[in-house]
């Protein structure tokens, strides 16, 4: 398995000044939209449905993604001006850009990428085991073959969308009582009947993933997005909890593949 440098320097800050077409298959309507900087990003607005926390998960869960090895697009904070909504003219998507004027996230748009087919694109053991490790220890719930939330681009699988991620977050108390859930949803993965190697993915990944990594990207999170500043601290303090418990999700993991095979 390729292992994706983790730089653990300042996330960029970039400003959108063209919304170029929505991405209608999202259900939070995201959006394709150039930047200063001359590129291309997929916007996940704050504005949306999901609100300000669907973009939390998607930071710490992206970027801890990226630390464990796995391949993630970069993520980018985007500073959107309510303006732009004035060349549009769906008022869907101009309440949209309104609502979400100020800090919104972004991921790199990878051009030429096509959605991952479990059947055709056939991911090896270890890529597979370490994504549904990984998925098992954020909570993602939307990894399934409805909606495997994984792009095909250069022979190779990326990981996107983890907005669902991290679900415990939702009406939370800041607790580390959900911390040791086994997760037992992970029967749903796309990539669970691939991952024959969770032991050894449960090695290297929780290795990488230390209280140093949760801290530098659990303080990457805006203040604007949290209801309680303390919410940063609490969300480091819950996954590392998770990790020191990581033996019931991975058990968890093993004992749903094993009745696939």
């Amino acid at each position: 398995m390729i292992a994706y440098a983790y730089n653990c320097r300042a996330m960029r800050t970039v400003t959108a000044t063209r919304y170029v077409t929505p991405l209608r298959e999202g259900g939070s309507l995201p959006a394709i939209v150039e930047a200063d900087d001359d590129g291309l990003y997929v916007l996940k607005f704050r504005g949306a449905g999901q609100g300000a926390e669907a973009l939390v998960a998607e930071l710490i869960a992206g970027e801890l993604a990226r630390a464990a090895g796995l391949p993630v697009p970069e993520i980018v904070m985007v500073q959107l001006d309510a303006t732009l909504a004035r060349t549009e003219p769906d008022p869907e998507i101009q309440d949209l850009i309104r609502s979400s004027a100020g800090l919104n996230l972004a991921l790199d748009y990878l051009p030429g990428s096509v959605t991952f087919d479990p059947i055709a694109d056939r991911p090896g053991s270890e890529l597979a085991s370490g994504i549904v490790w990984f998925d098992a220890f954020v909570m993602n719930v939307d990894r399934t073959a409805r909606n495997a939330n994984l792009l095909t681009w250069h022979g190779q699988p990326w990981l996107i969308d983890h907005g669902a991620s991290l679900y415990f977050h939702h009406g939370w108390d800041g607790g580390l009582g959900r911390s040791g859930d086994p997760f037992p949803r992970i029967r749903d993965h796309v990539l669970l009947p691939f991952a024959a190697e969770l032991p050894a993915a449960d090695a290297r990944l929780g290795r990488r993933l230390t209280p140093q990594v949760l801290a530098r990207v659990t303080d990457d999170v805006p203040d604007a997005w949290l209801a309680d500043v303390s919410r940063r601290t609490a969300y480091a303090a819950f996954l590392e909890q998770r990790l020191k418990q990581r033996q019931i999700f991975v058990e968890e993991a093993r004992r749903a593949r094993a009745l696939l095979v």
